[in-house]
């Protein structure tokens, strides 16, 4: 049974939801300020973490900078009430894995977890992929360039697994959208994007000056050699 932490100030949400995911055979526990969530994190770790934009205390964004720096593979799906395009942006260059405006559909918060929690199983077999100066652990979902390790997301893991199962081929931004989100993109969604735009920046370039991960209009993306 998977474990969930939920976080966010609507106590009658918060019942709601509990109750909706507790049928659907996960368990679920509740936090309802940053303070408390903080705490629970430190003693427990649990699955995924549904995470509020806004907090009594804070800023969900703020709480999510904290879950990114001392938890970076936690699946974290998060939620917000104003749904505005800046706050999903924000939250997916912070790490998010994936994000849901309020009021939500329960049923589709339950595939969007769930898609979440079958992406963060292990690989069935531990590998190493190789590829000039760079090294990526599918077990530990971390990247080494030289002698830097570098911790990735659970999405940006499975973007740059896929990309270099094909280096040099590229890969169309919906399959890679399966690969990574577990889902399609749909009209105007960038999130697949954001992932990408992240992992980037974590990366750099090659030594020569090179991006590593090249954006090729209307077809996707490749890992360039």
């Amino acid at each position: 049974m998977s474990e969930l932490l939920l976080i966010d100030d609507d106590t009658e949400l918060c019942d709601l939801l509990s109750r909706w995911l507790s049928q659907e055979g996960f368990q679920v526990s509740a936090c309802h300020d940053a303070h408390s969530a903080r705490a629970l994190l430190a003693q427990s770790s649990p699955d995924a973490v549904i995470l509020d934009v806004m907090l009594p205390d804070g800023s969900g964004l703020d709480l999510l900078k904290h879950l990114r720096r001392e938890h970076p593979e936690l699946p974290v799906l998060m939620l917000s009430a104003r749904g505005e395009p800046l706050d999903r942006i924000l939250g997916l260059e912070l790490g998010a894995d994936d994000y849901l405006a309020k009021p939500c559909d329960p049923r589709e918060l339950t595939a969007r977890l769930r898609a979440v929690l079958r992406r963060s199983l292990p690989p069935a077999t531990v590998s190493q992929l190789q590829l000039g100066d760079l090294s990526y652990s599918q077990a530990r979902g971390v990247v080494s360039i030289g002698e830097q390790e570098i911790s990735l997301t659970l999405s940006e893991s499975r973007i740059l697994e896929a990309l270099l199962q094909q280096p040099g081929e590229p890969v169309d931004k919906q399959a890679l959208a399966q690969l990574a989100l577990g889902r399609k993109l749909t009209l105007y969604d960038r999130s697949l994007d954001m992932h990408v735009s992240n992992l980037r920046k974590k990366l750099g370039p090659h030594d020569d000056g090179r991006p590593r991960i090249v954006a090729l209009r209307s077809r996707g993306y490749y890992y360039s050699l």
